[in-house]
């Protein structure tokens, strides 16, 4: 487990926090071990040369190793010229208008966390883009950009390899934040930044942030929310972009121009980046694995064949996750399952090829009238959909209760019973462990919280705002509100084989 949730007794009520578990959080991303004493043993030996070229002095204190790098502010772009009233010109690099940003950004972070990491600079020219080596980039500035073709393809393999990508439009350049997005979709066009729901662990993970104070041209600071845009790869924010200045309030650069979050809420939102950071690289580096169905090239058979409903929003979060359910299930059932995961376009007829469809998500999502028409006609004539909110999300928990009553209108979803048939059907799911998370508020909570709509006396839809399909994979997300690994696969269990049988 990659997180400890613990009160901060500084922050007044209790806040669920994420603090870095060394040395094993960060895979291959090593931090250093604790600052040893001072080394002032008079019978030490003196190293050979040339290492170093000058022998210490038995009686010197060793210097200090350098931490790892966590962030790496990225050197981009030509010198701009400006002209000033009196006509004298002059140039600078936009990337270095804040020239301390990171560096005091990690400082804070370091005493709060209780970890030692550092800033370095970045020439994307010779960068290996190893998240092991640097796993954040970090971009600011207030002007256009672009990548080259080459830059992006690296950009695309780092992020995907585990590694981060943060924005920051300095004095909340307009122009910076144009010129991120039209990257963005560069680099991911089937995953446009979205704004940063205030539900997601981005804004709780240290400091609990819901309103931020921001000033605009030295007027006075207005409370508002949070404009964060985020792309995520799986169950991960790999690109963080902030509409407004932070970088300022860091750098504890003070001016009166542009739009800017206050310099304290601009360090609160910096910490809790850094420590979303910790908490998610190793969920990135093991998602950055994709596992191969086995026979996902085969033609389908009659066997079961687990198909997945593919919408507008996020709708693939954990493509590895199936594998290990098809797994398991053939393990403990005599279902008969066939190593394969069909995507499902509920515009086409094909969804009338299966006995069940799963659908899951992290965002907002909306069926077309075509679309709801056909699950509609498929829960109708015996079809069984199995769906729940990826990691807990609230925007998907509404979208979904939403378009089930387009799709099903006046057949809304009930509870389920303990005596329900679904609890027993495979294994006994009656009593079941959350992720610790969940447990923080709710530690008396053992049963299962499933939903469903049942038609002609069976269920049609099974439904779960508690997460069970990311956990299948068996790799825990932190903040994720949702069931522990072997009671998820338990729950898919008894799903799948109550619509095989029903």
């Amino acid at each position: 487990m990659c997180t400890k949730f613990r009160p901060w007794p500084a922050l007044g009520p209790m806040v669920l926090i994420a603090v870095l578990c060394p040395p094993d959080v960060l895979g291959d991303f090593e931090p250093p071990p604790p600052p040893p004493p001072q080394r002032r043993k008079a019978g030490e030996s003196v190293p050979p040369l040339p290492l170093p070229a000058t022998p210490l002095r038995r009686s010197e204190k060793k210097r200090e190793p350098a931490p790892p790098a966590l962030v790496g502010k990225v050197r981009y772009g030509q010198p701009i010229w400006k002209t000033t009233e009196d006509g004298r010109r002059f140039s600078y690099l936009d990337w270095q208008s804040d020239v301390s940003d990171a560096h005091y950004l990690l400082e804070l972070a370091n005493g709060l966390l209780g970890v030692r990491y550092r800033d370095v600079q970045i020439d994307l020219g010779s960068f290996s883009y190893t998240p092991s080596e640097v796993p954040v980039l970090y971009f600011t500035g207030h002007e256009n950009f672009s990548f080259a073709p080459e830059q992006r393809e690296k950009l695309r393999s780092y992020l995907q390899d585990g590694g981060f990508l943060w924005g920051d439009a300095c004095c909340g350049s307009r122009k910076f934040v144009l010129a991120f997005h039209e990257e963005m979709k560069q680099i991911f066009p089937q995953r446009p930044l979205k704004a940063v729901p205030l539900d997601h662990p981005l804004f709780d993970c240290f400091y609990d942030i819901r309103k931020v104070s921001v000033q605009e041209e030295a007027q006075p600071a207005v409370e508002k929310e949070p404009e964060m845009d985020m792309v995520s790869l799986g169950c991960r924010a790999a690109v963080l972009l902030s509409r407004w200045d932070l970088s300022c309030g860091w750098a504890r650069h003070a001016h009166p121009q542009g739009r800017k979050v206050v310099p304290e809420q601009a360090n609160q939102l910096g910490v809790n980046m850094v420590s979303y950071v910790l908490s998610h690289y190793q969920l990135g580096r093991f998602l950055s694995n994709p596992v191969v169905y086995a026979e996902e090239s085969e033609p389908t058979r009659e066997n079961l064949v687990f198909g997945q409903i593919v919408h507008g929003g996020d709708w693939d979060p954990s493509p590895s996750a199936i594998m290990n359910l098809l797994k398991y299930v053939g393990r403990n059932s005599t279902l008969e399952v066939q190593f394969k995961r069909a995507p499902v376009d509920l515009r086409q007829v094909d969804a009338f090829r299966f006995p069940f469809l799963y659908l899951t998500g992290h965002d907002d999502f909306g069926f077309t009238d075509a679309e709801a028409a056909c699950l509609r006609s498929f829960l109708k004539t015996g079809g069984t959909l199995i769906a729940d909110a990826c990691c807990g999300r609230k925007a998907f928990d509404q979208a979904f209760r939403r378009e089930m009553r387009r799709v099903l209108p006046g057949q809304g979803l009930q509870p389920l019973p303990l005596t329900h048939p679904l609890m027993t059907a495979a294994a006994d799911i009656r009593q079941v462990h959350y992720t610790d998370f969940v447990q923080q508020n709710q530690p008396d909570h053992h049963a299962p919280d499933l939903e469903g709509v049942e038609w002609n006396g069976v269920l049609a839809v099974i439904y779960s705002r508690y997460a069970f399909g990311s956990a299948w994979d068996g790799f825990e997300r932190p903040y994720a509100r949702g069931y522990k690994a072997e009671d998820a696969l338990r729950i898919g269990l008894n799903a799948m084989v109550y619509a095989m049988s029903h």
